[in-house]
């Protein structure tokens, strides 16, 4: 066993010299971060939580104005004195409301939703026929996959074999929570023509109380007896309409009692809504079956597959069963994307460095990669870190980066090896002598990663992950790389490799003794010639970095929030006037659909699309969504791209008359991706104003070339009838209460009761026959009954008005709003008209319309916060990069040699987008965020060695920077290929699943590509010009002394 001569100094070559504990610490590392790995969550992307408040009321029947005067008005004053509202959101719906409310950064989400409950509790002016509020905490669901009933049968028979699956699916205990889809809600529904009701001198709102009062369940407390005390119960629950007609209504003038089954018709179906939907052409429901808790997605999909089998032989005659839309694919597909990109940087890193240093020594240095990452499972569950896309990809991003600092190391111990040092010698010299611009190097890397969790909003919450597993990844790394690698290196044997190794070592060493022939016979000479026309050298770095900035800002380069990423699916959805009937939107259906089997049919490959499914109804009788979804991307790639199948049936489709909104998607946009490039928020108090100025700027976006898919904002709601009542109709005893009363009872229906009967909430409805309330002319003819039991027409105890309400009413803080949004293809073309509307088409916008304000949302807004984040992130990380580099040097000027290196890297970052064909994008700017603080270390680096030899050998300035850049050619070198290495695989993947990180991985591997260049050739040539200006500042101030007058 090797040993100093003298006790060991210091923690670092104590554990050099004690080699026990550096193997005791590694295998706590490998084998306790492999047990955290099993067993910590996954989920394909990070899972958000929702700092929201939700209220929701439903008012059946009511018009969006009637929401929001009767609704939500009242909800939005009672709250808005909480600070800890960042924004309120309300929406006004037919038949109901919404109020949203965004908490600011940091709030006790669960605190405020009780104080907020407690305020709608006070609220006693809502209408009384509003539901009551719900407040609730947003959650997002997390679904794993959509299983489909399909086949040629009724919808009863379809939401029965829906339910009987789902209970099944509900007994697997690694099934949580499942939900029907595609159908309507079951109802009991009693109708009873007008005539019946004149007849009998009834009201519907009186029968349904009526039934209220005969179905009940009722305890009646207990009867103390000798036995003992017996309970009393009331039981005439009826839970299925058959059991309603048996309820008495009136008695005859004979006598005899008149049941409500002689008068009404009584039906167990769906509530009176227009939804359905086929699968394949056949009709379907739907079943979302979602993940609780640390559920996997694997672990579901596989639950379900594994009923698969029992729900075939349960299903009645002629239904299927089929998966689709299933999450668990695309996981299993990205996670072995991510770990096959791992392994491919993984055995690059391996190579590079067996080219330049001893196999044994190679092997030791990389295994600082798993002992880094191994060891930070142990600490990232504690930081609610998860396995997904984005930690697995910030792994990817520390794979080359992480064995830098080993790099350093091991290249130094090296290094006296080659001069004769002994083994534990040379690892603790050469591991003490660049721990201090090692440790440095890390907390650079570390400073530039924080920015980007900084970030607010969606976006910032979705890349939080990736500084979280990256500086914990460095931190465990630094750790290794100077107390345990150092012992590893201490202990190599001087003896050449043996057998199989043998040729390999003897292959490394020639290749090492050239490389290093090369850097004294080519590089050093090079070197000196640049340093002898260094300020033309600088001149010419300069220029270079001027004109690729000014290329970058002219436009050339595209900018984008996110990288467009081609789907697996092609959807389309369309909107018909509202209040449409499902006849129409059917039929508007049926015309997308042959369009899109005529792309099919023309493709030629009918095995291009594998599922179609139509929904009809989705959001209301008016709208409808078509979803094809595509063959995997191995295969379609060889016959038509998603986008470029959506615009073939685009084409295919052509214009649809009557059609309010049709819009195609076909890119899935990654994590915070999918949205609209331009979408502009028009906010004023008067909404007809709204509605003129939201329709002039949709009119002046139509006229833009490349903009697609134009939406106003404002669609026209219902035709609407407003009611009055005459002085006649006062003067028979009628108030407008009870009027409308009975005409809403008449239309929307009496609610009788609401029960439960399974897992199913079921309303019991008393309203008049379909063919009676599906007509205008159902105004003419209803008739009122009066106090005095007498009945009178609608018609002349109330004046009527033709009117339309509006579909939706939209609010933000106060303020009604309404957003103006478009596609544009491509997406990088936004930036231009963006920029026009901005200056020219809104202000003259707003001047034309007083009080009307605007702002740019979705994506811009998106863009704005994460811009804004990261300038100021970005300003601090330099800041603290400066500091952190003037303390070791104990100088201002030298740590500005060695920034010299990030504006340089950023001209990397920007060459490699444009070498790729990539438009910059928000994860691109992310990746130069973090190339500011890798890209220093090479140069911190080397200035430190530059210093050492200064002090140590007396060597000028020139000469000393010389032979540092000699000497640390190779671990500089090292250390840039093996993070470009480590990166590459991701850089050069072509899987479409991948297109949202690739370009960070371009910024990180192309900016430090570059800066490594500008490292070793023009930062000597600065740093001697920063030597010269010192000596002529120095020269100039000893000229400009005042000579010493001796004194008397």
């Amino acid at each position: 066993m090797n040993a100093l001569p003298t006790e060991p100094r210091g923690p670092v070559a104590w554990m050099a010299g004690h080699g026990v504990a550096a193997n005791i610490l590694m295998v706590v590392f490998l084998i306790g971060g492999f047990v955290s790995l099993s067993t910590i969550k996954q989920e394909l992307f990070p899972d958000l939580a929702l700092d929201m408040v939700t209220v929701s009321m439903s008012y059946p029947g009511a018009s969006p104005q009637e929401v929001e005067e009767g609704i939500l008005l009242s909800i939005e004053e009672a709250v808005s004195g909480f600070e800890e509202i960042a924004e309120l959101t309300s929406v006004a719906s037919e038949g109901g409301g919404v109020v949203s409310a965004e908490l600011s950064e940091g709030s006790d989400l669960q605190r405020v939703a009780q104080d907020i409950k407690a305020e709608i509790d006070r609220i006693r002016t809502f209408p009384e026929d509003a539901e009551e509020p719900r407040v609730s905490v947003s959650t997002r669901k997390r679904a794993v996959l959509t299983m489909v009933l399909h086949g040629p049968a009724d919808p009863v028979t379809l939401h029965q074999a829906a339910e009987q699956t789902r209970d099944l699916l509900l007994q697997n205990p690694s099934i949580t929570q499942v939900e029907l889809e595609g159908i309507p809600p079951l109802e009991i529904g009693i109708e009873i023509p007008e005539q019946h009701l004149r007849r009998y001198g009834l009201r519907l709102d009186e029968l349904a109380a009526l039934l209220r009062k005969e179905s009940v369940d009722l305890p009646s407390g207990g009867l103390k007896t000798p036995k003992g005390e017996v309970l009393v119960r009331i039981k005439e629950r009826r839970f299925f309409g058959r059991e309603f007609a048996e309820v008495p209504v009136v008695t005859s003038s004979t006598g005899s009692e008149i049941k409500l089954g002689q008068l009404a018709t009584i039906t167990d179906s769906f509530e009176d809504v227009d939804r359905y939907a086929t699968f394949n052409g056949e009709p379907a429901v739907m079943l979302e079956v979602y993940r609780v808790g640390d559920q996997t997605p694997m672990e579901v999909a596989d639950a379900v597959r594994a009923e698969l089998e029992t729900i075939g032989h349960d299903l009645p005659a002629g239904l299927t069963v089929t998966l689709t839309d299933d999450r668990s694919v695309y996981y299993g597909q990205r996670m072995l994307l991510m770990v096959k990109n791992g392994l491919f940087g993984l055995a690059l890193v391996l190579i590079l460095l067996g080219l330049f240093l001893e196999i044994r020594l190679a092997f030791w240095v990389m295994m600082g990669i798993p002992i880094s990452f191994l060891g930070a499972f142990l600490f990232l569950p504690a930081m609610d870190v998860t396995i997904n896309m984005m930690s697995m990809f910030a792994f990817i991003v520390a794979l080359g980066i992480v064995v830098d600092d080993a790099i350093v190391v091991g290249e130094n111990v090296y290094q006296y090896r080659q001069q004769g040092l002994g083994l534990l010698e040379a690892a603790v010299k050469g591991a003490g002598e660049v721990s201090s611009p090692v440790i440095f190097s890390v907390l650079t890397n570390i400073v530039t990663f924080l920015p980007i969790s900084f970030i607010p909003g969606h976006m910032g919450k979705i890349y939080a992950m990736i500084p979280l597993v990256v500086c914990t990844v460095f931190a465990v790394s630094l750790f290794e790389s100077i107390f345990i690698l150092p012992s590893h290196l201490s202990h190599l044997s001087r003896r050449e490799p043996q057998g199989f190794f043998a040729p390999l070592y003897r292959s490394q060493q020639r290749f090492s003794t050239a490389f290093l022939c090369w850097v004294d016979t080519s590089y050093q000479p090079f070197l000196r010639t640049l340093l002898g026309a260094r300020y033309l050298t600088l001149a010419v770095a300069v220029s270079l970095l001027l004109l690729v900035l000014t290329y970058t800002l002219s436009g050339r380069l595209g900018f984008q929030l996110m990288p467009q990423v081609d789907s697996d699916t092609s959807e389309v959805v369309v909107v018909l006037p509202y209040g449409a009937p499902i006849e129409k939107t059917a039929a508007v259906m049926e015309q997308l659909l042959a369009g899109l089997h005529r792309v099919i049919d023309g493709t030629g490959h009918p095995e291009l699309v594998t599922q179609i499914l139509a929904d009809y109804g989705r959001g209301g009788s008016h709208s409808g969504r078509i979803r094809a979804e595509l063959a995997p991307p191995e295969i379609r790639d060889k016959i038509l791209s998603t986008e470029a199948f959506t615009q073939a049936w685009r084409e295919a489709v052509g214009e649809l008359p009557g059609v309010e909104t049709l819009r195609f998607v076909s890119d899935s946009g990654g994590p915070g991706g999918r949205g609209r490039p331009i979408t502009v928020e028009l906010s004023h108090r008067d909404l007809e104003l709204l509605e003129r100025a939201s329709s002039e700027l949709a009119g002046i976006l139509g006229g833009y070339a490349k903009v697609k898919d134009l939406d106003d904002g404002f669609q026209p709601g219902k035709e609407q009838f407003d009611l009055a009542l005459t002085s006649l109709g006062k003067s028979l005893g009628l108030n407008a209460s009870d009027v409308a009363r009975q005409v809403r009872s008449a239309i929307y229906g009496a609610e009788a009761l609401r029960q439960q009967r399974g897992r199913n909430e079921i309303k019991v409805m008393v309203r008049l026959p379909e063919a009676e309330r599906r007509s205008e002319h159902l105004l003419e003819t209803l008739m009122i009954r009066t106090s005095s039991g007498t009945f009178v027409p609608l018609r002349e105890i109330a004046e009527v008005k033709r009117g339309r309400a509006f579909k939706t009413i939209d609010r933000k803080n106060g303020r009604r709003v309404v957003q103006v949004s478009a596609d544009v293809t491509p997406r990088s073309l936004a930036g231009e008209i963006l920029l026009d509307l901005r200056q020219v088409v809104l202000p003259e916008l707003l001047g034309k319309y007083p009080g009307l304000s605007a702002s740019f949302e979705g994506h811009q807004a998106d863009m704005r916060e994460s811009l804004g984040s990261l300038r100021y992130g970005f300003f601090l990380a330099v800041l603290a990069i400066y500091a952190m580099l003037a303390i070791p040097f104990r100088s201002y000027w030298q740590p500005l040699t060695v920034m010299l290196s990030i504006p340089f890297g950023v001209v990397g970052a920007l060459l490699g987008h444009l070498l790729m064909s990539y438009d910059l994008s928000i994860p691109g700017i992310f990746g130069i965020v973090a190339l500011s603080g890798v890209v220093v270390n090479d140069s911190l680096v080397m200035i430190d060695t530059c210093n050492r030899l200064q002090a140590e050998q007396g060597l000028s300035p020139a000469e000393a920077i010389v032979r540092a850049a000699v000497q640390r050619f190779r671990p500089i070198l090292l250390t840039t290929v093996t993070t470009f290495g480590g990166l590459a695989p991701m850089i050069f993947e072509t899987e479409r699943a991948a297109r949202f990180l690739i370009p960070m991985a371009l910024s990180l591997g192309f900016g430090i590509l570059f800066a490594t260049v500008i490292t070793l050739l023009i930062l000597p040539c600065f740093y001697v010009v920063g030597v010269d200006l010192g000596n002529l500042y120095q020269t100039l101030r000893r000229g400009l002394s005042p000579a010493k007058v001796p004194h008397d």
